[in-house]
C-alpha cells in the first residue's frame, strides 16, 4: 500500500534534520512541496535528487485529488514539505492528508521542527493547554475582537506574525490585552534569532527600540490567564458612543477604563477618547476636560 509521509523539515538552522527527515526524502518516489525552488535548495544541499511537484496554497485543492490518484495507480510513496517547519499547521497540506486518508493510504508523520513548539517551549509560560492561531486579522478592528475572544477562551494563545506588523499586533495586545505576559520569538534558530519576554508594554517598547526588528519571522506566545477583561458591550447598534461612554462612567470607571473597555467592545481608539471627552464635558460642565 502507498504511504504519504508528512515531513517536517528546518525552520531556518540545516543542522536540525534527523536522519529520518533526510532518508524519507530520499526513498519516496515523489515530494509534494509548497515551494520547489525552496525545497530544492534543501534537497541540493543534502545531494537528494527525488522528484518534486509543487502543492501550494493556491493549488493543493486541485491537486491533491491527481497526486493521490497516482500514488494508487502506481502504488509508490510520497512526502509532503513546506517551505520550513510542520506541513499543515498554518501552511498547505491538510487536503493533501485528508485526500490520501479517504483513499485508504497510510499516512504517517515524519516529526521535527515547529515554530510553535520552539516558541512555546522557550516562553516559560504554563502550556499545558494552549491554542493556535496562525495569522491573526490584518485590520486593528479586527485584531481586537480576535484578542478578546481568544483571551476568553485559552490561558495561552500561539500566532504567527511577519516582520512587517509585529509593531502593530504588539500595540494592539498592550491595548487591548493591558498586563499580558508575552514571549516574542524573532527569527527562531536563525541568524538574526532574539526572544523578548515581559509584559506586552514593555515587550513592545523593547520592539520599538530594535533596529533589526524587521529581520525574520517573528511567533508570539501571549499568556492572557492573569488578563482583566471587561464585560462584552451588549449594546444595540443604534446606542451611540456617547451613550455607552456614559453607562460606563455613571457605573464607576475612570476615563481611562471608560476608554479600554469602548475599544474592547468594538470602538477605534480615537473614537472611544472623543465619546468619553464629550461626556467629561457634558458632566463636569467644561469646554474641554483633558484627554483620558
Amino acid at each position: 500500500m502507498a504511504r504519504l509521509y508528512v515531513v517536517a523539515t528546518p525552520i531556518g538552522n540545516l543542522s536540525d534534520v534527523s536522519a529520518r527527515m533526510l532518508d524519507t526524502l530520499r526513498q519516496v518516489r515523489l515530494i509534494a512541496a509548497e515551494d520547489t525552488r525552496v525545497t530544492g535548495n534543501l534537497l541540493r544541499h543534502f545531494g537528494i535528487s527525488t522528484p518534486m511537484t509543487s502543492c501550494h496554497r493556491h493549488n493543493e485543492g486541485e491537486k491533491a485529488a491527481g497526486i493521490v490518484a497516482r500514488m494508487v495507480r502506481e502504488d509508490f510513496d510520497a512526502a509532503l514539505v513546506t517551505d520550513a517547519g510542520t506541513p499543515a499547521i498554518s501552511d498547505p497540506g491538510h487536503l493533501l492528508v485528508r485526500e490520501a486518508v479517504e483513499a485508504g493510504l497510510e499516512v504517517l508523520a515524519v516529526p521535527g521542527p515547529s515554530a510553535m513548539a520552539a516558541a512555546l517551549s522557550v516562553s516559560g509560560m504554563d502550556a499545558r493547554e494552549f491554542a493556535f492561531y496562525g495569522f491573526l486579522p490584518r485590520e486593528r478592528s479586527d485584531l481586537r475582537k480576535k484578542l478578546l475572544a481568544i483571551a476568553r477562551g485559552v490561558r495561552v494563545a500561539v500566532v504567527h506574525e511577519s516582520p512587517h506588523r509585529i509593531l502593530t499586533l504588539m500595540e494592539t495586545v498592550a491595548e487591548t490585552l493591558p498586563g499580558c505576559r508575552a514571549c516574542v520569538c524573532c527569527d527562531l534558530t536563525k541568524r538574526y534569532e532574539k526572544t523578548l519576554r515581559g509584559s506586552a508594554e514593555d515587550v513592545l517598547e523593547a520592539l520599538r527600540a530594535n533596529p533589526k526588528r524587521d529581520k525574520g519571522e517573528y511567533c508570539v506566545a501571549l499568556d492572557v490567564s492573569g488578563v482583566s477583561l471587561p464585560e462584552p458591550q451588549q449594546a444595540a447598534p443604534d446606542v451611540s458612543p456617547e451613550s455607552r461612554a456614559f453607562g460606563l462612567l455613571f457605573s464607576g470607571l475612570g476615563p481611562q477604563e471608560a476608554v479600554a473597555a469602548l475599544v474592547a467592545g468594538g470602538l477605534r481608539r480615537n473614537e472611544a477618547k472623543r465619546a468619553v471627552l464629550r461626556v467629561q464635558a457634558w458632566r463636569e460642565g467644561a469646554a474641554r476636560p483633558e484627554e483620558p
